[in-house]
């Protein structure tokens, strides 16, 4: 590996725990080298001691921090991108993206950024002067690019409207990985919900849903953190629901408990503020698993499941459907079975992370250098300046 191209992944915050899947993409690259560097650390199990830090918790990192924030330039990530000199930079989430934008391209390296959804949706949305801070930033940062990655069709759409070139933009599902055959074994709960307890989850739903199901008294895990858990909780306990909360989890043990569940409930919506997802990395993981997905019709899902064939969709907001579709899992084995099934092919041969970084790298080498880049020297890191 010591020849092979070396793609730089940027995540300023690297890397919250709901993040498996800038994880799972770098290190499932087949003949590219992963660097991950990051603006500051975020203590979670996808924490690693071997990345990148550009602004270490010191009074200097953080003084450098806010100016990369306010500014979108800094000297020493200029520096330091020269140092590791990397083919392309690979940015996750469209603010992201410009914070990286100005050191990459005065570097002459292509950047690469993938949209996830709320980048697009939200952020872009609020009112005042922040809203129009990150409008004028995406557009930015759209210019720069070499190539947008959207990891829905709507998240292409609401990329398209907010000015990026349609020539650069193209739907790229990032992937999990697959096993070759269903994972067997127990079913210890009758449903399973992952995610961050925020408004587009609709957590609530779930709950109202469930209250609904009071004859079957389905056993819920919710694993996931969040604003909302407070409440979602009270309601749960209100309602009288057979629920276990776990809080976060590490990836393997999340796994374990979709594996171990009946179904995997995503009830996701548009948030009040207008958050959509992009394409939920857990439904992906429930259909590798062979786990039908109970969803909605909402944002980017329709491309991971189709109704009747690899799970169940029904409209936003809306308990009483969600319920109906819960049932009626619950109560059919062999629809259930087959559903499953189905999901699981359609995961192997749409959604599987080696068939997708092996797309993600043939992207990567058709990018074009426009420029030479420059040795660390030209910038003034000495050979023995191994700070970050």
């Amino acid at each position: 590996m010591s020849d092979a191209k070396v793609a730089v992944i940027w995540r300023s915050c690297l890397l919250p725990g709901s993040e498996t899947f800038v994880r799972h993409q770098g290190d499932a690259l087949p003949t590219w080298r992963a660097v991950y560097l990051g603006a500051i650390r975020v203590d979670s199990p996808l924490s690693r001691d071997t990345d990148v830090l550009l602004c270490p918790d010191t009074p200097r990192g953080r003084r450098d921090w806010l100016r990369l924030r306010l500014t979108g330039d800094l000297p020493r990530l200029h520096r330091l991108l020269a140092r590791l000199r990397p083919d392309v930079v690979h940015a996750h989430f469209g603010g992201d993206g410009w914070l990286v934008s100005r050191a990459a391209t005065r570097l002459g390296i292509p950047l690469v950024i993938t949209l996830h959804g709320l980048d697009v949706t939200r952020q872009p949305t609020v009112r005042g002067w922040r809203g129009a801070r990150h409008r004028r930033h995406l557009r930015t940062a759209f210019d720069r690019a070499a190539l947008i990655l959207a990891v829905s069709g709507p998240i292409r759409d609401r990329a398209l409207e907010l000015g990026a070139d349609p020539a650069k933009v193209r739907v790229h599902h990032t992937g999990v990985p697959v096993p070759a055959e269903p994972p067997t074994g127990p079913k210890n709960w009758d449903v399973v919900f992952v995610g961050r307890f925020v408004d587009k989850k609709g957590v609530d739903d779930l709950v109202e849903a469930l209250s609904l199901l009071a004859d079957l008294r389905p056993r819920t895990l919710f694993i996931g953190t969040g604003p909302l858990l407070a409440p979602v909780r009270a309601q749960a306990e209100r309602s009288g629901v057979d629920a276990t909360f776990a809080g976060a989890l590490p990836p393997d043990e999340v796994l374990r408990h979709v594996t171990g569940s009946r179904v995997l409930a995503a009830p996701s919506r548009t948030a009040a503020d207008g958050d959509t997802e992009g394409l939920p990395t857990t439904i992906l993981e429930a259909a590798s698993l062979g786990v039908p997905v109970v969803s909605t019709y909402h944002s980017g899902i329709p491309e991971a499941v189709t109704h009747e064939v690899t799970g169940l969709l029904g409209p936003e907001a809306d308990p009483p459907a969600l319920a109906a579709n819960l049932r009626r899992l619950l109560t059919d084995t062999p629809l259930r079975h087959r559903l499953g099934e189905a999901a699981h092919r359609r995961a192997a041969t749409h959604f599987d992370l080696h068939r997708q970084t092996r797309t993600l790298e043939h992207l990567y080498a058709t990018l074009s250098t426009p420029t030479p880049r420059p040795s660390p020297v030209d910038h003034g890191v000495a050979a023995s300046d191994t700070r970050l």
